[in-house]
């Protein structure tokens, strides 16, 4: 896989995510852009800013499952699969939480809301098509901040499972 990394540098740069990746010993780059405070679509502005293609960067969603808070990691160019997603968690029903509420159990802003480092340990599923990456970026815990790192330390440091849960157009 080739990848353009944007400005990139080793270690952490004092976000809970990059904290708790430093601990761990996980190696990753952090991925700094200026962001854009009008846009929305926050996965879709840092693979445009980091030239970066989007089916490699991850967007971090925290997902209401049987009313119990989980995690769904998933390119950015993709929107999840809510049955396989709850599915996936051992559930029935899944809804998108509210931004007010992720925010709160993240310690994480939307847009920033990383899926490593967060206030509560929380079911972490991870999208199938990240496992054939050698690198994939997710939101480092601040809006304009992506990290690289392994699929594999990915899961490893959020006790992550995969599964299908991203429906591609």
């Amino acid at each position: 896989m080739t990848k353009k990394p944007g400005n990139s540098k080793r270690g952490g740069t004092g976000t809970p995510a990059t904290v708790a990746l430093t601990a761990a010993g996980i190696e990753f780059t952090v991925h700094s852009y200026e962001h854009d405070p009008g846009q929305r679509a926050f996965g879709a502005e840092a693979a445009a800013a980091l030239q970066i293609n989007p089916a490699w960067v991850f967007k971090t969603l925290i997902v209401d499952v049987d009313e119990l808070s989980t995690v769904a990691v998933l390119p950015v160019n993709a929107t999840l699969d809510l049955k396989a997603h709850a599915a996936r968690c051992g559930g029935r029903k899944a809804a998108l939480a509210d931004q007010v509420v992720a925010e709160r159990i993240t310690g994480y802003v939307v847009g920033g809301i990383s899926p490593i480092g967060q206030k509560r340990k929380l079911k972490t599923v991870l999208d199938d098509s990240a496992l054939t990456l050698d690198t994939l970026y997710v939101s480092g815990g601040k809006r304009g901040m992506d990290i690289g790192l392994s699929p594999k330390d990915l899961m490893l440091i959020t006790d992550a499972v995969s599964g299908s849960i991203a429906r591609f157009s």
